[in-house]
């Protein structure tokens, strides 16, 4: 049995393995720690965002 650390996958494996997208099948707890790494991914990029590190594309004229 294959545990996944999701700590060391990209965000674009991440993200195949939650929509299955090459016939990958994981377990309930390895999709649940993985959806859980994406989440703090993206609430990490919008902090980024926040404090200028990755600009702001919300305030477009």
């Amino acid at each position: 049995m294959n545990n996944i650390n999701p700590s060391e996958l990209c965000s674009r494996k991440l993200w195949q393995l939650v929509n299955n997208e090459q016939g990958n099948t994981i377990g309930d707890a390895d999709l649940a720690r993985v959806v859980t790494e994406l989440a703090e991914r993206r609430h990490y990029l919008a902090e980024l965002v926040e404090i200028g590190k990755l600009g702001d594309t919300s305030h477009h004229a």
